[in-house]
């Protein structure tokens, strides 16, 4: 990954799952990290962990919700490293609870917070800096940002206003030298499983996924780093997920069958 030796990348979401994968796989290639969590404790230790390895890292306490937050991040960036080179939105929250039993509606305004509108003021402050570096911006959606899931509700409209938004933003790059990837995982293991809130907005504990069935946060991470050094506009992580996109178009109640069948299954 030689594209990535000496690039800055911001990754909020970085103390834990994919985002502290990534940072991990970025620190075994030279990249320059400034992570970025709510969490200043895990936070803490994640940079920590990189630092052992030799990476040259910042580590920022963000709220991605709050749009302070966010420009103070990238102020950070620049006052450390004089650039910003890449941008990987990836801090998120899930849910787990059918809209019918929603009770708290503020649940579903959480998840837009975190998920669509960390992703949009962070890039908002940091496009400026990216488009001087022709540098690169990696959402880290889902395939709920793809496809609906029963039990996901309030997730998976986050997820597809992330998807809208930077589909968007790269029409809108088009010829400024500045790539946007849009990442679309299947089920990862990640404590975010754990930290799902059910539909009172209580934190379910446990990860209801049968981890030792889907795929680890390294395996993810790899893949987003091959599809980021690419350039590529899309990455969908796994098989039925390559196929459902097509069957969408053709055969939409199967899409629904499959969709239904990964959440009861929870793999």
């Amino acid at each position: 990954m030689a594209a990535f030796t000496d690039n800055v990348v911001v990754i909020t979401g970085a103390s834990e799952g994919i985002g502290r994968a990534v940072g991990l796989a970025l620190a075994s290639a030279g990249a320059k990290l400034v992570l970025a969590a709510r969490d200043p404790g895990r936070l803490d230790e994640a940079a920590a962990s990189l630092r052992d390895l030799g990476a040259d890292v910042l580590a920022v306490p963000t709220d991605v919700t709050r749009d302070d937050d966010c420009r103070a991040l990238v102020e950070a960036t620049i006052e450390r490293f004089g650039r910003l080179d890449t941008l990987v939105a990836n801090a998120g929250r899930t849910m787990w609870a059918r809209f019918e039993d929603i009770e708290d509606p503020s649940i579903l305004e959480d998840l837009m917070a975190v998920n669509y509108f960390g992703a949009v003021y962070c890039t908002r402050h940091a496009l400026p800096w990216l488009k001087k570096s022709r540098g690169r911006i990696v959402a880290v959606a889902s395939l709920a940002g793809l496809t609906g899931l029963p039990a996901r509700s309030g997730y998976c409209a986050s997820k597809h206003a992330m998807v809208g938004f930077f589909d968007s933003l790269r029409i809108e790059l088009a010829g400024s030298g500045v790539s946007v990837t849009v990442v679309a995982p299947d089920f990862v293991v990640s404590q975010i499983h754990r930290r799902a809130v059910d539909g009172k907005g209580q934190p379910l504990g446990e990860s209801p996924m049968q981890e030792d069935r889907i795929m680890s946060a390294e395996e993810c991470a790899a893949l987003i780093l091959k599809a980021t050094e690419r350039r590529q506009r899309l990455l969908v992580t796994s098989g039925r997920g390559r196929l459902g996109r097509w069957l969408k178009l053709i055969a939409p109640d199967a899409v629904d069958r499959i969709a239904r069948k990964a959440i009861e299954e929870r793999r």
